[in-house]
């Protein structure tokens, strides 16, 4: 019997992380292991509380896991500081090299690999979809959090482009809800304004509350997460995280009959998906391009 560990940010009952399990699951399943027959996986849910990720890192290290699945971030952080030996798949990676959690997306070297969700050319993308959706948008503000790489190297990408756009960019530096509310809606006293949510931890976690001040101040807003849209966001566009999941059990597979993390190179998503919510678009008076609507993954009416 080997015993995988799965330590996850949200709380359990989050359909949108019970729908990436259920994909892991299904992988695992294809490559031959079964639930109490040969494998057994311990669950662990983080609710974006870092004293949680802790003492739930400490807790699938000491059941003796053989192998341990999370996402990347403060709960990739704190199993890191619980063991540098137990092998660790990662899914949601934004930047694992800065981030100091691998040594090369190539070699990983230590006792983790998995999963990147984007190259930070992807963050220019989001841009100009606020711009075909919403043309009379020139001020788009980027809800960032500085206080990792893939913040600050996503802002970065997506100013490189404003130019072209003639948009006018304005960094919304955030740590909580409270951040959050106050800095998007003092952005959103002047006109013509938008919102764009890169991809972190920090914004799936008050994905709500984002979505509410987006539909409040009537700001298009284009994300990086799927979750969103199904809440009631305009558009995302992004990487297909229930597929991450899928793959990831390919790694827990190899791990488990004997290859090591640091042999086995992280990988880019595969797929990304494009989702668009209607209902919302035509709340804030915006007519969809034919063009978007033909690449759309999934249109929400």
């Amino acid at each position: 019997m080997r015993r995988i560990g799965v330590l996850l940010p949200a709380a359990a009952d989050d359909s949108e992380f019970q729908a990436r399990v259920g994909a892991f699951l299904q992988g695992l399943q294809q490559l031959g292991w079964a639930i109490g027959s040969n494998v057994r996986i311990d669950y662990r849910w983080g609710t974006y509380d870092i004293d949680r990720y802790r003492q739930h890192a400490a807790e699938l290290v000491a059941l003796g896991a053989d192998v341990i699945l999370c996402v990347a971030g403060a709960a990739m952080t704190a199993l890191q500081q619980a063991t540098r030996t137990v092998p660790i798949v990662f899914v949601g990676a934004i930047d694992p090299v800065g981030a100091g959690q691998v040594a090369s997306l190539a070699r990983p070297a230590g006792n983790a690999t998995g999963f990147a969700l984007f190259e930070y050319g992807l963050s220019g993308k989001w841009l100009e979809l606020l711009k075909q959706l919403a043309p009379g948008v020139t001020r788009a503000a980027v809800l960032r959090d500085s206080a990792t790489a893939g913040g600050i190297g996503q802002f970065a990408a997506i100013q490189s482009v404003a130019p072209s756009f003639s948009m006018t960019l304005s960094a919304l530096d955030v740590r909580d809800a409270a951040e959050i509310e106050n800095t998007v809606s003092a952005f959103a006293h002047e006109p013509n304004g938008g919102l764009i949510v890169p991809l972190s931890g920090l914004a799936i976690s008050h994905r709500d509350l984002i979505v509410t001040l987006a539909a409040r101040h009537r700001l298009p807003a284009v994300y990086a997460y799927r979750p969103f849209v199904t809440a009631g966001g305009l558009i995302s566009y992004g990487p297909d995280l229930v597929d991450q999941y899928r793959r990831a059990a390919g790694y827990v597979d190899r791990i488990l009959k004997g290859e090591k993390p640091a042999d086995l190179p992280v990988q880019a998503p595969t797929k990304y998906e494009l989702v668009i919510n209607l209902k919302t678009a035509k709340a804030l008076g915006l007519d969809i391009p034919a063009t978007v609507l033909a690449r759309a993954d999934e249109v929400i009416e």
